[in-house]
């Protein structure tokens, strides 16, 4: 397959699986039911294990604030945390430091081998971390994006990376999100058009130039 880099060499990028999306019984912004939680983390384990056999390195990017001001500098969620109704009311009390949430459910987490960032404070997980460095120093140039949410923190890394000139794969089953189905479709569509290959995790683990 032409992925549009002259040799592969890949990493899988698993973004916000942690207690504070994924896990309900503790969640403050979390998917709509624990069933969608089940399923998307049960693709992504999927993916994460062929991965290391295949000794692609898999990068775990968690939100996490040490305090409220942190949050609030951002104007547009300061209006989320006024509106009961949005999704995201709970912003200011999402993964402060030391938070439940602030854990990578144990599904998807490799501790011996993955490699954690947890200094993502935007939905662009460029921004604020050091996984461009992170990247570039192991010579990666292909990321297989997974996570939450489809339409946010998904989307505007895809957005990013391929603006670093990243060759970008979105397993369409590793990816969901606590909106709108809808919303997850749209990311997607944006994404195929313009940013990057959508793909199942089977058609993934078929790429030879993965292998």
């Amino acid at each position: 397959m032409n992925l549009g880099v002259d040799k592969v060499k890949a990493a899988a990028i698993a973004i916000d699986f942690h207690r504070g999306h994924m896990d309900l019984s503790v969640a403050t912004m979390p998917v709509k039911t624990q069933a969608q939680a089940d399923k998307v983390l049960a693709s992504a384990s999927k993916l994460f294990n062929w991965c290391r056999q295949q000794d692609i390195p898999v990068i775990h990017l968690m939100t996490s604030y040490r305090d409220v001001s942190e949050i609030r500098s951002n104007p547009f969620w300061r209006t989320r945390a006024d509106d009961p109704n949005a999704t995201r009311k709970n912003v200011e009390r999402h993964n402060i430091q030391g938070s439940v949430g602030c854990n990578v459910m144990p599904q998807v987490i490799d501790h011996d081998k993955d490699w954690v960032i947890n200094t993502k404070k935007r939905y662009d997980c460029f921004i604020g971390s050091d996984l461009d460095f992170t990247l570039k120093a192991h010579g990666i140039n292909t990321l297989l994006i997974t996570g939450v949410n489809t339409n946010s923190c998904v989307l505007s890394t895809v957005a990013a990376a391929c603006s670093r000139d990243y060759a970008v794969i979105v397993p369409s089953d590793c990816v969901d999100t606590m909106d709108d189905p809808s919303l997850h479709d749209a990311a997607l569509l944006c994404i195929r058009t313009a940013l990057g290959f959508v793909m199942t995790t089977e058609e993934i683990m078929l790429i030879p130039e993965l292998k």
